[in-house]
């Protein structure tokens, strides 16, 4: 009898305990969380100006892009421009688990406004006024991403166009900026495909094909672009890439921004500060080559206390029109050298020198012997922001507001020479940084009788760390300029008088979330 309540009670106690067991487990499941098949990624931008620059045309309500004292109207004056502009990007990726990674959604939104300036209406870059209530969402990116392996990466819409071999989602700015060819030649959205093979642990391939503007279906007035870019590892610092594109461009200056079209004849070149191909009102067929070889070797300084990066690009290739057949023949070279000093990582110095070569006789001999880039078919289609200049060259802590004397490389296809210097100092680790640069340029080619010195360039900032990727940023720029800007075809007045010199105070409150 005793034997079997002994029997009875330990098959109860074994039956408890798993019982037990079981519930535990159950509840643990219960409590972890499933996978979102959601991510978000959020850039939040407030950004305050004071400065004596300013857009002479009122319908352009401050939404100004391209060069300084260019088509854009903007100018230089003795009255003084205080302005508040915010930015947010949203970026969302959605990942259906039926597909377990395999395929993806991505999209990337835009909301931009400067403060006070609409509401209750509809539009870009807009909506910040009392009362709110705008219809304001941009549409940046809208692209599927096709992940057949980890070697795989097919992206497939509206995506991001950089001169990066790298699958943009996956790589960060300052990648982006400081390797590659640094988006001074292709940088901004466009449809298309790409494709990124890493079919070797140091090796690489992309591929791709862009619709830049379709205009009319049932015509040959479309502009392409394509583009194949290798690269390969040397070892943990030091890579190497190979690039070629094609653009066909058939559209004539069909499409492009606004009223001011696009590509080689259009209103755009003033406006962005690009050549202009002075062809009037003859229609035009081009194709255009880049074959170009990049280089770094630890430029962010994540190996070493040396780094530094570079590039050479040819550009070539033939325009046809009735009125003239033109050669197009130009280089780009770029050198980046960085040196960290202390024992922060943001302890450096860095040294750069940029070239391109430039036209002074536009295309009267058949020949162009400057370069081209994205911003001639687009406002902006290139974004050479990575040096740590404000006003000799853009940077891009923007919203709607992106203008330097030089904003794009081609400098109106007298082509640019310049120096820059920069330098940085943690005072305390990861918190506190101040930062100083100083830059000069040149245009490589002018008229006989015109100045070439554009000007130099004198900028410090302090930038306060609170929160990891939480910064909070006060930055001063002032720009004197040279003797180019005696010449009327570039200071943006009627005589050869030269304007007055930019400068700037900004602040800015910046916050990438998670």
């Amino acid at each position: 009898m005793i034997r079997r309540a002994r029997l009875i009670f330990l098959v109860a106690l074994l039956a408890a305990t798993a019982a037990s067991a079981q519930t535990a487990a159950d509840r643990g499941e219960k409590l972890r969380p499933e996978p979102s098949e959601f991510d978000f990624i959020g850039y939040f931008l407030t950004r305050s100006e004071l400065s004596n620059i300013y857009a002479d045309n009122e319908f352009l309500k401050g939404q100004v892009v391209g060069r300084m004292f260019g088509g854009n109207t903007t100018r230089t004056g003795a009255g003084r421009t205080r302005f508040t502009e915010q930015r947010f990007l949203p970026m969302i990726t959605y990942t259906p688990r039926l597909f377990d990674g395999w395929a993806k959604m991505r999209m990337s939104l835009e909301f931009d406004w400067t403060w006070g300036d609409a509401n209750y209406g509809a539009g870009g870059n807009f909506g910040g006024a009392f009362g709110g209530d705008f219809v304001n969402m941009q549409t940046q990116n809208m692209f599927l991403e096709v992940n057949p392996n980890p070697r795989w990466y097919v992206n497939v819409g509206l995506q991001r166009l950089y001169d990066n071999i790298r699958v943009p989602w996956y790589t960060f700015t300052d990648q982006l900026l400081q390797q590659g060819f640094r988006l001074a030649f292709w940088g901004s959205d466009a449809t298309g495909v790409s494709a990124h093979w890493f079919y070797d642990t140091d090796k690489r391939l992309k591929a791709a094909a862009w619709q830049l503007y379709e205009n009319n279906v049932e015509q040959d007035d479309d502009v392409q672009l394509f583009e194949l870019q290798f690269e390969k590892d040397f070892s943990i610092k030091s890579t190497a890439g190979l690039a070629l594109y094609y653009a066909r461009d058939h559209g004539n200056g069909e499409g492009g921004v606004s009223i001011l079209g696009q590509g080689l004849n259009s209103a755009l070149s003033n406006y962005n500060g690009v050549f202009n191909f002075d062809f009037g009102n003859y229609d035009y067929t081009a194709d255009v080559f880049w074959g170009g070889l990049q280089f770094h070797s630890d430029p962010l300084l994540q190996q070493g206390r040396f780094g530094y990066s570079g590039f050479l690009m040819h550009n070539f290739g033939q325009t046809n029109s009735n009125l003239v057949d033109v050669t197009i023949d130009g280089w780009a070279a770029d050198l980046r050298t960085s040196w960290r000093y202390g024992k922060a990582n943001r302890d450096q110095v860095t040294f750069e020198g940029i070239f391109t070569s430039g036209d002074s006789d536009n295309i009267s001999d058949g020949t162009y012997n400057g370069i081209l880039t994205g911003n001639n078919w687009s406002s902006p289609g290139a974004v050479f922001i990575g040096h740590g200049l404000y006003q000799l060259l853009p940077h891009g802590t923007v919203v709607n507001r992106f203008n330097a004397a030089v904003v794009d490389i081609q400098n109106l296809g007298y082509g640019l020479s310049a120096g820059i210097v920069t330098a940085k100092r943690e005072l305390i680790p990861n918190k506190l940084r101040v930062e100083c640069g100083a830059g000069a340029g040149w245009a490589s080619t002018v008229p006989e009788g015109v100045g070439s010195f554009i000007g130099w360039e004198a900028n410090a900032g302090v930038v306060w760390t609170p929160k990891v990727f939480f910064d909070v940023e006060l930055h001063l720029a002032h720009l004197s300029l040279g003797d180019f800007y005696d010449w009327d075809e570039v200071n943006g007045v009627l005589d050869d008088s030269r304007p007055l010199d930019p400068w700037t105070v900004f602040a800015n409150v910046k916050w990438i979330m998670f």
